[in-house]
């Protein structure tokens, strides 16, 4: 079976500027995607889709290829990732790549590690899967979470059967968690944009694993959260 990574990594940031490539402990944020994947051993091609020539030129510096700049119209954050990765089966078909499986390793989750990669892997061929989505549980129950009206009233905030249930008996929720998406290739080149269906399975990954950068804090909490692993090691 012949997999491709993905690196989805364009240069336009809304929150924080240049993202992608902010450092992190010393090291551009892609790169820990592109290190996990490489240490995976899964892929015969990691693959960064970028717009940009120098988010490129750092990319192979790590590792990644670059055969080819993402295009214009997959370069907004309107994109789907489903397109990015339509777009990148495609341009590897024209230049004589085909591939079984295509992984999703977005750059914004620094602390995936190849196990969990492996771990997706191993998932998909138990389950003869046409798509594995990493997910974590979630830290407070949506079970004591709700709307609030107007007037700020509290009445059946909480529904009657759970106001008195400890938090441990709780039912378990998880979230999809944005690190891991395999997909295998005719499922991503059929899918109507809805991947969750038949055939889809979850990969529960720990939540200090599954940290998703979007603003600062998430650049604070994913630092300590290195040097730890570091410290550990």
């Amino acid at each position: 079976m012949k997999n491709l990574a993905v690196i989805p990594a364009r240069s336009g940031s809304k929150g924080i500027k240049g993202k992608n490539i902010k450092l992190l402990n010393g090291k551009p944020l892609l790169v820990y995607t592109i290190e996990a994947a490489k240490k995976s051993e899964i892929f015969e091609e990691i693959f960064l889709s970028t717009d940009s020539e120098a988010y490129a030129e750092i990319g192979r510096r790590f590792g990644a290829s670059v055969p080819f700049l993402r295009s214009l119209e997959l370069a907004t954050d309107a994109a789907s990732s489903i397109d990015v990765l339509r777009e990148a089966i495609c341009k590897y078909r024209k230049i004589g790549k085909e591939f079984d499986t295509v992984a999703l390793l977005q750059p914004t989750s620094p602390l995936r590690t190849a196990e969990d990669i492996k771990r997706g892997y191993t998932i998909m061929e138990e389950k003869k899967a046409n798509a594995v989505v990493g997910v974590c549980e979630v830290e407070h129950s949506p079970l004591w979470m709700n709307t609030l009206p107007a007037d700020m009233s509290m009445q059946n905030f909480i529904r009657e059967e759970f106001v008195n249930t400890p938090r441990q008996r709780l039912p378990k929720y998880y979230i999809v968690n944005g690190a891991l998406y395999i997909f295998k290739v005719d499922y991503v080149l059929s899918s109507n944009g809805n991947i969750y269906k038949d055939g889809c399975f979850a990969c529960i990954m720990p939540r200090e694993n599954s940290v998703d950068i979007d603003d600062e804090i998430d650049f604070l909490l994913a630092e300590y959260l290195l040097k730890n692993r570091k410290r550990n090691r």
